[in-house]
C-alpha cells in the first residue's frame, strides 16, 4: 500500500499483538450470525477488522444491539465461549454509542450559563491559547513518528469543557481567530470546542462532554501522516492524491488505537467521521447503523468549521451559508435532529459574526442572549459611512433606538473581507477591552 511506510507505529501494533496474553486458550467455533446470542464472545469476523465498525478485535455480545451490529456487516463469525478476559472488557462498538441518542431529550432547554462573556473571556483566552499550542505539539510529534500523550490530551479537553460550561460564547468568539497557515491544528481545536458546545446544549454530563471533546480534538490526527504537499495543496486534488488524502481516516484509527488509554469513541470517530447516513461516505461506507452518536456530532461540527474557514483552496463562507449547507444534508447524509440542535445552539448570529445593523453600522457579535437570540450583544465597529468609530458594546436586548428613533436591530450577516475587517487584528488591538469599557448600559 502507498501509505504503509507512513505508519511508524505499525511495528508497535504488531509487537503488541504477538505478546497479547489477555485471553485463555482459543477455541474457534464457526457461527452463522443467525445463531448469535447474548454472552457469546466474537474473536474473528468473516472480513478484516478494519472493514468493520468495531473498535476492538474481539468483544462479548452484551446486548441485542451488539448482535444487530454484527449482522449488519457479517454473514458468519468465529466465537470462543471458553475464553474470558484477564483485563476489564472494552466491548463498546459504534452501535453502543448510537443507543445513547435515545436517552437525549431533544425538547429539553439547554442548561444556564455559569458566567458571562466579560468575566469568562480572560480564562477562555488562556485555555484557548494553551490548548492550541498543545494540539500543534501533538501533531508535530505524530508527523515525526511519535505517539500521542493521551493524558495531556484529556486534561486539555477538560479545561475546554470547564470554560465552555461557564460561557460558550467566549470560546466561540475565540474560535473565529483562525489562521489558514495553521489550519489543521486550529481546526482540531475548533471541532473540539464546537462538539463540547453542542454537547452542553444537549445537557450532556461532564464525563460525556470530555469524551465528545476528545473525539473532536483527535478526529484529524491521521492527517499528520499525509504528505504535506498533498495536505496543503492549493488546487484540486487529482484522483491518486484524493485516495491518499482520504487514507487519513484509517491512519488516524491505527494511530489512536496504538495510543495508551485512548478513549475508544475517539478511535471510532477518527475512523468514521467521513461516513454518512446514506452509506456513501468513506472509508467503509458503513451507513446509518454503524455511525456512533459522538461521530455524528463531530461530523457535523467538522463540516461547519471547514466551510466557514479560509483554506489554501477556498475562502470561508458565512455562518448562514454554512448552516444552509448542513440543513440541505440533514436527513440524508447528516443526523437531522443533531443538525437542528447545532444550528439552534449557535443561533442566527453566533459570537464572532460580522453583522450589518438596520442603521447601516457594522458590528461584531459578542454574546448571545439566550432568551432573545436575535438580539445579542454586539461591538459597533464602523458607522453608516463605513468609517471606524470608537468600539462600543451595545446590548440589543435593551431595545435601544437609532438616530431615526427606530429600534436598533441586526439586518443580516456580512463578510468581514467586504469591509476590510480582520477579526484577529481587531482582537490583538484590544477591541473587546475597549468595547466593554465603553459599553452602553
Amino acid at each position: 500500500m502507498f501509505f504503509k511506510n507512513w505508519w511508524p507505529f505499525r511495528r508497535k501494533l504488531k509487537n503488541q499483538a504477538k505478546k497479547d496474553d489477555s485471553f485463555d486458550v482459543n477455541q474457534r467455533i464457526y457461527t452463522p450470525v443467525s445463531q448469535l446470542t447474548i454472552g457469546m464472545y466474537v474473536i474473528e469476523l468473516d472480513r478484516p477488522w478494519l472493514e468493520s465498525p468495531f473498535v476492538f478485535q474481539g468483544f462479548e455480545l452484551e446486548t441485542e444491539a451488539d448482535i444487530l451490529a454484527v449482522k449488519d456487516v457479517c454473514q458468519y463469525v468465529y466465537i470462543d465461549a471458553t475464553r474470558k478476559r484477564k483485563r476489564p472488557a472494552q466491548t463498546k462498538t459504534a452501535q453502543d454509542s448510537l443507543l445513547s441518542e435515545s436517552n437525549i431529550d431533544f425538547g429539553a432547554p439547554p442548561p444556564p450559563k455559569l458566567s458571562v462573556f466579560e468575566k469568562e473571556f480572560a480564562r477562555a483566552e488562556s485555555v484557548h491559547r494553551e490548548v492550541g499550542l498543545l494540539v500543534s505539539n501533538f501533531m508535530e510529534r505524530v508527523a515525526n513518528g511519535e505517539g500521542i500523550d493521551t493524558k495531556a490530551a484529556k486534561e486539555a479537553v477538560a479545561q475546554c469543557v470547564n470554560s465552555i460550561l461557564h460561557s460558550p460564547d467566549a470560546f466561540l468568539w475565540l474560535n473565529q481567530l483562525k489562521n489558514k497557515d495553521k489550519y489543521t491544528a486550529q481546526h482540531s481545536l475548533n471541532v473540539c470546542a464546537l462538539a463540547i458546545v453542542l454537547g452542553r446544549y444537549l445537557n450532556f454530563s461532564v464525563a460525556n462532554l470530555n469524551n465528545v471533546g476528545l473525539c473532536g480534538m483527535m478526529h484529524d490526527m491521521g492527517k499528520m501522516l499525509v504528505p504535506l504537499d498533498i495536505l496543503n495543496k492549493p488546487d484540486k486534488l487529482d484522483p491518486d492524491e484524493l485516495v491518499i488524502m482520504r487514507s487519513h481516516a484509517a491512519l488516524g484509527y491505527e494511530l489512536l488505537k496504538s495510543s495508551d488509554n485512548m478513549y475508544p469513541g475517539a478511535i471510532d470517530t477518527a475512523y468514521s467521521h467521513h461516513e454518512t447516513l446514506d452509506g456513501k461516505g468513506y472509508p467503509r461506507q458503513i451507513g446509518e447503523r454503524g455511525i456512533s452518536l459522538f461521530t455524528r456530532m463531530v461530523t457535523i461540527v467538522d463540516m461547519y468549521d471547514a466551510i466557514t474557514s479560509d483554506r489554501a483552496y477556498q475562502k470561508g463562507r458565512t455562518h448562514l451559508e454554512a448552516t444552509n449547507i448542513l440543513a440541505n444534508m440533514a436527513g440524508s447524509q447528516l443526523d437531522e435532529r443533531l443538525v437542528i440542535k447545532f444550528i439552534e445552539c449557535l443561533g442566527v448570529y453566533p459570537p464572532g459574526s460580522i453583522v450589518m445593523m438596520t442603521n447601516g453600522y457594522i458590528a461584531i457579535v459578542v454574546e448571545v442572549n439566550e432568551l432573545q437570540k436575535l438580539r445579542p450583544k454586539v461591538i459597533m465597529l464602523l458607522d453608516a459611512e463605513k468609517r471606524r468609530i470608537p468600539e462600543t458594546i451595545v446590548n440589543l436586548a435593551d431595545m435601544l433606538l437609532d438616530e431615526q428613533g427606530k429600534v436598533l436591530t441586526i439586518k443580516g450577516i456580512v463578510k468581514a473581507q467586504d469591509y476590510q475587517i480582520d477579526i484577529k487584528k481587531y482582537y490583538q488591538q484590544g477591541v473587546l477591552q475597549r468595547g466593554f469599557a465603553n459599553e452602553k448600559r
